[in-house]
């Protein structure tokens, strides 16, 4: 279960690094809910970067390039698409101190995103943190089918070239699951964190 921590209206980036770096990250009730939490899971999911798997019907999908794929091109974009209600909910948690934060992040080189483009606009995309060589995935979001299955591809991608050493998804979900995704014990999460944070410093962008 996530533990919550003490609530505020503001995070400054220098905070919000620090609680990556500790294995915390924020959440919020909802979208209009002006307060966040601090949430430090007993389990935590992610992605072994050498076990991703690309099931068929997508792996053939990507070699059609459906999408123009691009990289920290429009950050707003990513993350109102990530803020919209999802079709089995009408809550999203993302809210505005989320938004200023992570903005701010995104300024300062350490929030990334990518994103799948159709001439109609922006289809779909995600967004994370970097810090050291671990990516922290925040969320993903699709106007169009597979789109967040092809920026997540490309993101492993992106972050093998560049020698990333952990990505984590937070949570696991079955649609994370089908790419390799699995869950971790806290401390085995922590004794990663730690690894990935103490060799180095990976580039997102090449």
């Amino acid at each position: 279960m996530a533990r919550p921590f003490a609530p505020g209206f503001q995070i400054p980036p220098d905070l919000l690094l620090r609680a990556y770096a500790t294995g915390v990250f924020p959440m919020a009730e909802s979208a209009d809910d002006p307060e966040v939490f601090w949430v430090r899971p007993e389990t935590r999911g992610i992605i072994p970067l050498d076990a991703f798997h690309v099931p068929k019907s997508l792996a053939k999908r990507l070699r059609r390039h459906p999408f123009r794929i691009a990289f920290d091109t429009d950050f707003d974009g990513v993350i109102e698409g990530c803020a919209e209600a999802r079709r089995d909910s009408d809550e999203t948690w993302i809210n505005a101190p989320i938004r200023e934060a992570y903005g701010l992040l995104f300024e300062n080189g350490h929030c990334h995103t990518v994103e799948a483009w159709t001439d109609e606009g922006l289809v779909g995309g995600l967004y994370g943190v970097t810090l050291g060589r671990a990516f922290f995935g925040e969320s993903m979001f699709s106007r169009c089918t597979d789109a967040s299955k092809i920026c997540l591809a490309h993101l492993v991608e992106r972050l093998r070239a560049q020698g990333f050493m952990l990505l984590d998804t937070q949570f696991t979900t079955p649609h994370l699951k089908q790419f390799g995704a699995i869950d971790v014990p806290r401390a085995r999460y922590e004794q990663l964190l730690q690894e990935a944070l103490q060799s180095g410093e990976a580039r997102f962008n090449p």
